[in-house]
């Protein structure tokens, strides 16, 4: 299959670090290159589906707690098809379906390096085609459409990680989900699969209705209503308290995190940061953890064996990600209002700009 010589991409206006001020923009560029001979383990991929982030934005008004690199292409999670590839490539043959993998200074889970990330500070997805690594893709689950494919590198990974590679699940198991994001939205598909019952929070009644008609398992509230939240995952869970929280606030609510969990061995995994990165709690507070032999968890997306075994868990099973994707895919020129609606919040799941019509 050949490639084109140029191609298409969106390109971060320059500079590290944007503000609320000063902010940065995206703009489209159409004569981005690609080489004409490939190196033995090049892999050209030509895009298919990319879905989108909260970050994008949080680089764009530097509220993104690291540089980035400047005029970059932006993005990190892509649905992708192999088109050429290099003399030594083995995995992978012209036409395998696959996925980018984020963090590609993180490729396996003993790396101890500094992390380079696709979309941060080295080129991301958000064009036609790429040239990666072998080692740099995944395969992806044969069950996905493109635009689900699309969703699974960072926000499907973080949820994979978060609730602990679904490794081991109580009887009787819980999780709540913070917002109905994607990575939230995510959990909830996986929570639904392996039997554990997610009970997602929102600010809007219109999203909880919505995202209940998922399934009669669904339990969730609306966390600026209700009084106490705490008496609300107690009457989700019969009075035992969740196995997991998957935290998008950030350190704020640790403490309240915590005390939502079951009395002996639960997980808090912090996956976001989007009230900021202050927390008004004592040191000594952290005891809780103790208290409920529990653990607090940094989610930093996932390493590559991680993701094969979540793509292979997500084919053996039959999970689909077909409602994840928020209303319809915006086309490659829709970017900047993608952005937008990605900006505002009034929308549930993953926004997912489909690249190739």
């Amino acid at each position: 299959m050949a490639y084109p010589s140029t191609y298409s991409a969106w390109r971060r206006s320059p500079g590290t670090k944007g503000s609320k001020e000063q902010r940065l923009t995206i703009n489209r560029t159409d004569n981005e290159p690609l080489p004409d001979t490939l190196q033995p383990k090049d892999v050209v991929i030509k895009i298919h589906a990319v879905s989108l982030n909260y970050r994008e934005i949080a680089m764009l008004i530097g509220t993104y707690p690291r540089d980035i690199e400047s005029g970059g292409i932006p993005c990190s999670d892509a649905a992708a098809e192999v088109v050429a590839i290099g003399s030594a490539v083995q995995r992978f043959a012209v036409g395998d379906r696959v996925a980018p993998i984020c963090r590609i200074g993180k490729l396996e889970p003993d790396d101890d390096g500094d992390s380079e990330s696709i979309g941060v500070n080295v080129p991301g997805v958000l064009r036609e085609y790429a040239l990666v690594q072998e080692k740099q893709v995944v395969r992806l689950p044969s069950n996905l459409s493109w635009e689900e494919g699309s969703t699974l590198a960072c926000a499907a990974l973080t949820a994979w990680n978060a609730l602990d590679d679904l490794k081991y699940v109580p009887k009787n198991a819980s999780a709540l989900l913070q917002g109905t994001g994607g990575v939230s939205m995510c959990a909830l598909l996986l929570c639904l699969s392996a039997g554990i019952r997610p009970i997602i929070t929102s600010s809007s009644d219109e999203k909880l209705a919505a995202i209940k008609k998922l399934s009669p398992e669904i339990a969730g509230f609306n966390y600026k209503t209700v009084s106490d939240q705490g008496e609300e995952v107690k009457r989700f869970t019969n009075g035992r308290g969740v196995d997991f929280v998957v935290n998008n606030t950030g350190p704020g609510s640790l403490m309240e995190d915590i005390d939502f969990l079951c009395e002996r061995g639960g997980t808090v995994s912090l996956v976001g940061f989007l009230d900021g990165f202050d927390g008004n709690w004592a040191p000594t507070d952290i005891m809780r953890l103790m208290w409920k032999s529990a653990k607090v968890k940094g989610i930093g997306i996932g390493s590559k064996a991680q993701f094969e075994d979540m793509n292979r868990y997500i084919e053996e099973n039959k999970v689909r990600f077909d409602v994840l994707v928020n209303h319809r895919p915006f086309a490659f020129a829709e970017a900047k209002d993608a952005y937008a609606l990605l900006e505002s919040g009034k929308f549930h799941g993953k926004i997912v700009i489909k690249v190739t019509e």
